[in-house]
């Protein structure tokens, strides 16, 4: 009886139905749909930097920028997990990343589409992806900060390898080794020095009773306080103790060429810009990137202590600051750096995450 009925359902009842699923379907067709007039930016530069950028942007454009940041907890990993959740129905047009190894990695799981931005020309060969799938851009260095008030000029370290001088036992302050750029940085020696003489490194430094803290700021907060005399550290970092005037100095470790490890060098860690593959809306994706990639945009990241990476950007960085054509750079194959990356996260966590 119960069949009888349901098969009886006036006519004027299906037709009822299927106009409110099909206005339903519409509705949520339409609300998904992205809008043509905007960009969607993933980004994990920091937001009292970008937000200046996206305004002039978007008058320039007439292109709105809904942004989403990354937060200082997640160290890029949580945007980076967003992009692969989304590979088969994408949200976000440009992926704006501060973890080089990380951007390898999206790549190759095919996160990215191809885009040569014509304001990348000037770039040097080494800050393109090899797919050109990625541009890198403005970057940080990974520095030694130092207490003056404890290490007097002439004790200062200046490479990597004077860390692990029994002298600064229990006073050198990194931050967790297995996140951010600290990470990056392992994985970089790895591939510059080659696994043996990294790992040994890095057992000489845990045997000369390194202190792990939470970050990179914590270590340089540390340091300008005086609870450790030198830190590993970021230079957007160093810089804000040095500014705020407390008693730090920077160094560039290993500026100067290694007599036993030419390869060695200061590691410049780039951010970078990807167009995101099958982007709702690529071409405002397009236009997004080469207005971060112009010069301007450079020259104000260097507010942000960012070392624009564009040669032909002449911005008058802080004293301390020193750009890669004014130093030895690290001469670190990335994309090798990224394929080590697993190795060395294992590592890492089997010496320090105790």
């Amino acid at each position: 009886m119960r069949v009888i009925q349901y098969c009886n359902v006036s006519a004027a009842g299906k037709r009822m139905k299927i106009i409110k699923y099909f206005a339903f379907a519409v509705l949520l067709f339409v609300g998904c749909t992205p809008a043509a007039d905007r960009v969607v930016l993933y980004s994990a530069q920091d937001r009292e930097f970008a937000e200046p950028l996206f305004a002039k942007f978007t008058r320039q454009a007439k292109l709105a920028i809904a942004p989403k940041f990354d937060t200082e907890a997640n160290k890029s990993v949580g945007l980076a997990a967003e992009l692969l959740s989304e590979m088969r129905r994408p949200r976000c047009d440009v992926h704006w990343n501060n973890e080089i190894l990380a951007t390898i990695r999206l790549a190759r799981a095919g996160a990215y589409a191809g885009y040569a931005s014509p304001n990348a020309v000037d770039f040097p060969a080494w800050t393109v992806g090899k797919d050109r799938t990625w541009q890198a851009f403005a970057a940080r260095a990974r520095v030694l900060i130092v207490n003056t008030n404890r290490v007097v000029d002439d004790a200062r370290p200046t490479r990597l390898f004077d860390l692990t001088n029994p002298k600064w036992r229990g006073q050198i302050a990194m931050a967790k080794p297995m996140f951010g750029t600290t990470a990056t940085q392992a994985a970089c020696l790895f591939e510059v020095l080659g696994a043996e003489r990294a790992k040994q490194f890095y057992l000489e430094l845990q045997a000369n009773d390194v202190q792990i803290v939470a970050g990179n700021k914590q270590v340089a907060v540390k340091v300008a306080s005086g609870e450790y005399a030198i830190g590993l550290t970021d230079t957007d970092d160093a810089m804000i103790e040095i500014l705020a005037g407390k008693p730090v100095a920077m160094i560039f470790p290993d500026r100067e060429p290694h007599p036993d490890w030419p390869r060695l060098g200061v590691l410049y860690i780039p951010n970078t810009i990807a167009l995101v593959h099958n982007a709702p809306n690529a071409a405002g994706g397009q236009k997004l990137i080469d207005y971060v990639l112009a010069k301007e945009p450079e020259l104000a990241l260097g507010g942000g202590y960012q070392i624009p990476l564009n040669p032909k950007v002449q911005v008058e960085l802080p004293r301390a600051m020193l750009r890669p054509e004014n130093a030895t750079r690290m001469a670190v194959d990335f994309e090798r750096a990224a394929d080590m990356w697993d190795d060395v996260q294992t590592f890492l966590r089997e010496r320090f995450a105790r």
